[in-house]
């Protein structure tokens, strides 16, 4: 089984920043597999961008060996590998000076009536001066603008990136990504809740009892330990990823699957969360930051290590219940939980249902568990229902709990493309729906600001946690006082 060919328009993608870790490790593998697949059309040419000096060999040097690194070899025997080394170029620019511009320009003139494409992968600082010289060499006519996370570090930030960008381009070319929004398992929550006649008639406060997310790392912050120590779980984490969870899980059927219609649900949701400030963010919110333990069968350094201070009040966890204030889901908590150094990698949303309001069975069957839906993001794509049946064999009856367990890659047989590759083509065509519109990333921080505001206000250290465990105790309070546990691993 292979995967379906959804024809693209030509395009010129140029990538600044196309010598980092993001380029190679995720940018570079992506186009390479839609190349692969036969998703890019002949003319379309990638121009890399960075301040090194580098010649085009160099740069099909260096993407060629981020494909020995990320790509299984056996998907590097062909002749696909030249092809797409073919369409890669490259231009030394300097983005906060006219150096190099003139010659971008002119590589982008050249390459014709294709749609421009221009990928920001460097620091956020760099997106203002860069939106600006494209504008100012002629580059942003037509042109899209892709920009990674973070996007500002509190609302006044995020509103002033945001003017600056949009000075330049028009809201409708701005895609704000988020690689979360981007795989399997996510588009398949909207398919589960909105092309079966199963879920959607129980999906509200009356049949769900709470709501889990769970975004967990088991490595720590390592090389990025210079860029964590201003930003923590919550701006890392918190601000973007899970509150986009949340709103898929949380929002209204949206009226179709056009962008803005999905995305006006989506925003319902964040300006329904009820707010977190001093008053009530000793009860719902927990902090964390990991001490020296172990992981992956070895000793791991705590987090002041890695970074190499002895002080610092950066949370690498965070535990937060929040709720929504709306008819759907007024009473059902949504318990949202990050962290680095934490016992595995997992990326899973539990919907836990209400349990049945009275048994027929008696004492003797065993305990009766409610139903519940696990969605699997990573590592292991894949939906689990959670329900009840009765035991095999003879006897009487003896009731179980048991999943009924759906494995992407057993499923389907087919290579699970990352969520970078269907976001960067769906740039190409126009299709915003996956991607971040300018008020709900303002909204987003409007809910955020409060809650780190009241942690400065506080003055209270992050919770230590042992590096390899599930983070600090009191996260297991804060869900264990409404009788409700954490689930791990698909549990």
């Amino acid at each position: 089984m292979t995967s379906r060919v959804i024809p693209v328009a030509p395009f010129t993608l140029t990538v600044f920043g196309a010598t980092g870790d993001l380029s190679r490790r995720k940018l570079i593998p992506a186009l390479f597999h839609r190349d692969l697949d036969g998703q890019l059309p002949d003319e379309a040419t990638i121009i890399g961008v960075s301040r090194r000096p580098m010649s085009d060999e160099e740069f099909r040097s260096f993407a060629r060996q981020a494909l020995n690194d990320h790509i299984p070899a056996s998907e590097l025997q062909g002749p696909e590998v030249e092809r797409f080394l073919t369409r890669l170029s490259y231009v030394a620019v300097d983005a906060d000076a006219d150096s190099g511009w003139p010659e971008l320009a002119s590589r982008v003139v050249a390459a014709g009536d294709r749609i421009p494409v221009y990928y920001l992968a460097t620091a956020p600082h760099l997106f203002g001066p860069i939106c600006d010289r494209l504008g100012k060499y002629g580059l942003a006519e037509q042109g899209r603008v892709v920009i990674e996370k973070p996007i500002g570090k509190d609302l006044k930030s995020a509103i002033a990136l945001n003017e600056q960008v949009g000075r330049i381009f028009p809201e409708e070319r701005v895609y704000r990504i988020d690689h979360y929004l981007g795989k399997e398992t996510v588009q398949n929550l909207m398919a589960l809740r909105f092309a079966n006649a199963l879920f959607e008639p129980l999906w509200n406060n009356a049949h769900i009892d709470h709501v889990q997310i769970t975004v967990a790392e088991a490595l720590g912050v390592e090389e990025r330990a210079g860029y964590y120590d201003t930003a923590g779980a919550m701006r890392d984490m918190v601000q973007n990823h899970i509150l986009q969870l949340l709103c898929l899980v949380a929002m209204e059927p949206p009226s179709s699957l056009d962008a803005d219609a999905v995305r006006d649900e989506k925003l319902k949701v964040l300006r329904a969360l009820k707010p977190i400030d001093d008053h009530n963010m000793a009860s719902v919110t927990v902090r964390g930051q990991y001490r020296a333990g172990a992981s992956a069968g070895g000793a791991v350094p705590g987090y002041l290590e890695e970074l190499g201070s002895s002080t610092s009040q950066t949370e690498t966890f965070v535990a937060v219940k929040a709720e929504l204030e709306n008819w759907r889901w007024a009473g059902v908590p949504f318990y949202l939980r990050t962290g680095k150094r934490l016992a595995s990698r997992v990326s899973e949303i539990v919907v836990g249902f209400r349990p049945v309001p009275h048994s027929v069975f008696g004492d003797t069957v065993g305990a009766i568990e409610p139903n519940r839906l696990v969605i699997r993001l990573q590592p292991d794509e894949g939906v689990k229902l959670w329900l009840m049946i009765k035991d095999p064999g003879p006897g009487g009856i003896r009731l179980t709990h048991v999943p009924l367990d759906m494995s992407f890659a057993k499923a389907f047989k087919v290579r699970n493309p990352d969520a970078y590759e269907r976001l960067i083509l769906d740039v190409v065509r126009g299709n915003q729906t996956l991607f971040m519109r300018r008020d709900e990333v303002e909204a987003a921080w409007k809910w955020v600001d409060p809650i780190l505001e009241s942690w400065r206000n506080a003055k209270e250290p992050p919770r230590p946690y042992t590096a390899g465990t599930w983070g600090p105790s009191a996260a297991i309070a804060l869900i264990e006082r409404d009788g409700r546990t954490w689930l791990e691993d698909g549990a």
